[in-house]
């Protein structure tokens, strides 16, 4: 027991450090203390994420199977630099819609990892025979939240709430979800440090 008390007091400061070291960790935490209501996804967002990172976050979060996972991280950072949408963004919009189900049907008929409604979109859609695809799906809900951006001169809120149709309280949860994206896909030393100190039993 003194031991694996040990083992946890060491972790525990470790972590600490890690956080109080990390410009990027510090400036995030800051920005949740300060800024609680929705703000510009570049506040957010530190550096894109890279793709074994994604694919890790949707294995290990998400149960996401690695293929999957592949295809949908692929999908998402193609999206996020052709639109010049943000990949957090991205990805925190499919977790709330879909919770990266790539063939989630909702009760009104909207398909896939961004839920895109067919009957909203017809011209977006011309020619799609497979909105379950995560590429085609994720390409197309990005050009429509890049539009609603546009329209709405960069308000996050106001684009997020348009593109969920009005729900309440809708973009506080794609900007909380994507500070916990922006802290798992940041928290490889963490990670290190956990296995480094872990009991062997």
């Amino acid at each position: 027991m003194r031991r694996v008390g040990l083992l946890f007091s060491i972790l525990t400061l470790a972590v600490i450090a890690f956080f109080l070291a990390s410009p990027t960790h510090a400036a995030d935490m800051q920005s949740m203390m300060e800024h609680p209501a929705v703000e510009n996804s570049q506040t957010i967002e530190r550096d894109a994420p890279a793709l074994s990172d994604i694919v890790a976050v949707l294995c290990a979060e998400f149960r996401v199977t690695p293929a999957d996972s592949m295809a949908i991280a692929h999908a998402v950072l193609n999206a996020s630099t052709r639109y010049g949408v943000s990949p957090l963004l991205l990805l925190a919009v499919i977790a709330i819609e879909s919770s990266f189900d790539q063939h989630a049907v909702s009760v009104g008929g909207a398909k896939g990892l961004m839920q895109i409604l067919p009957a909203a979109h017809p011209r977006l859609i011309t020619g799609v025979r497979d909105l379950c695809d995560p590429g085609i799906n994720v390409r197309i809900g990005s050009a429509i939240l890049r539009d609603y951006l546009d329209a709405a001169h960069g308000d996050l809120d106001l684009a997020l709430s348009r593109y969920s149709g009005g729900a309440k309280g809708y973009a506080r949860r794609v900007v909380l979800r994507m500070r916990l994206f922006s802290a798992s896909l940041h928290s490889a030393p963490i990670r290190f440090v956990q296995t480094a100190f872990a009991d062997p039993g």
